[in-house]
């Protein structure tokens, strides 16, 4: 059976390199960590976990607790954890805390007591009792999706990474305002979510961009689900004055929009445009096909992970916030035609986009 050490005489490096490598407490270099691994896979190398756990106090697993989980946006930010964690040696353990505050203390303890190195969360509208219990504890975490305010008199304690909020919010309303549309409806998410709050003031920037008034009868929110979704749609088409265009902050509302502009025999995009907040696998086969914009869901849960990694290696460095950006996918949803290219970008102020 292949030691520790055949796999550093192997790969032409030091015991503490092929150490480092196995258990992420110190950055290799990536041609030298790739040297690591392929002599572990020549040689079959198999490192003994339990004995190693006992020795560092490390289990080499990562507790990921992120709600929604058959939201398609949350099964890429899962299969982006997943897909880095293994490549780093790392398992996952699970949990759904149903966006519920004390389901979410409740299931992040008990992941807590299975030994997992570290915590991944999304977290809920109000993580109040989430933070205490992470802050007690000195459990190395990242949020991701969804940012924690830090107090005013303190450092951030937590890594943190999202997508762009406010700047794809405004591109979709640039478009929307550039087609002629001076009435613009945002069926928005949970309110307290920091992407909820971000998307609307996108919403309102786009807005005084284009000299428009905000109404706030236009601002419905649908609580990130489809049956919120379409009674916040309807509330909106029942307006004396009701949007000529619709937003919908995320793929799961879009299917509460559409079901509420199908039950009142509307269609899109004669009777209304309709542009989401948040691209998914279908959303090409929709006819008409549905502009919207595309999270980079993988490389948030790939960049949650890194983060983490870099905590457990230092402890005291300082806690950051990354953000990606977002792509604008140009589809037909909004009365133009589908311009076959990813990625375009309207110019505001430019005329029609078509």
């Amino acid at each position: 059976m292949a030691t520790m050490t055949d796999v550093a005489r192997h790969a032409g490096v030091s015991v503490a390199t092929v150490s480092h490598v196995l258990n992420g407490t110190r950055v290799v270099r990536p041609a030298t960590r790739q040297s690591v691994l392929d002599a572990i896979e020549t040689l079959g190398y198999s490192p003994n976990t339990l004995a190693r756990s006992l020795v560092t106090a490390r289990t080499r697993s990562i507790g990921l607790a992120v709600s929604a989980i058959s939201n398609p946006y949350f099964t890429e930010i899962l299969q982006g954890v997943e897909a880095c964690a293994l490549e780093h040696g790392y398992s996952l353990l699970l949990a759904d805390p149903h966006d519920d505050p004390e389901h979410e203390r409740k299931v992040v303890q008990l992941l807590h007591e299975r030994r997992v190195d570290g915590m991944i969360v999304a977290p809920s509208a109000d993580p109040g009792a989430l933070v205490a219990y992470l802050t007690r504890h000195e459990l190395p975490t990242v949020f991701l999706d969804r940012l924690v305010d830090t107090p005013a008199d303190s450092a951030p304690r937590f890594d943190q990474v999202c997508a762009e909020n406010a700047e794809p919010m405004v591109r979709l309303m640039a478009h929307l305002t550039d087609l002629g549309h001076k009435r613009v409806g945002l069926v928005t998410g949970r309110p307290g979510l920091s992407s909820t709050a971000e998307r609307i003031a996108g919403y309102r920037i786009g807005l005084a961009a284009a000299g428009l008034p905000h109404d706030e009868r236009l601002v419905a929110h649908g609580d990130a689900g489809p049956e919120g979704a379409e009674r916040a749609t309807a509330a909106l088409l029942a307006l004396a004055a009701p949007p000529t265009a619709l937003v919908t902050a995320d793929n799961a509302m879009t299917i509460g929009a559409l079901r509420a502009l199908r039950g009142r025999g509307l269609t899109v995009p004669d009777d209304l445009a309709l542009c989401c907040f948040d691209d998914f696998a279908w959303a090409d086969l929709l006819t008409p096909g549905l502009t919207a914009i595309a999270q980079p869901g993988r490389d948030i849960g790939a960049q949650a992970v890194r983060l983490l990694l870099e905590r457990l290696a230092d402890p005291d460095r300082p806690a950051r916030t990354v953000r990606l950006p977002c792509t604008f996918v140009h589809r037909e949803s909004c009365g133009c035609a589908d311009q076959k290219h990813r990625g375009h970008t309207p110019q505001s102020g430019k005329g029609p986009v078509s």
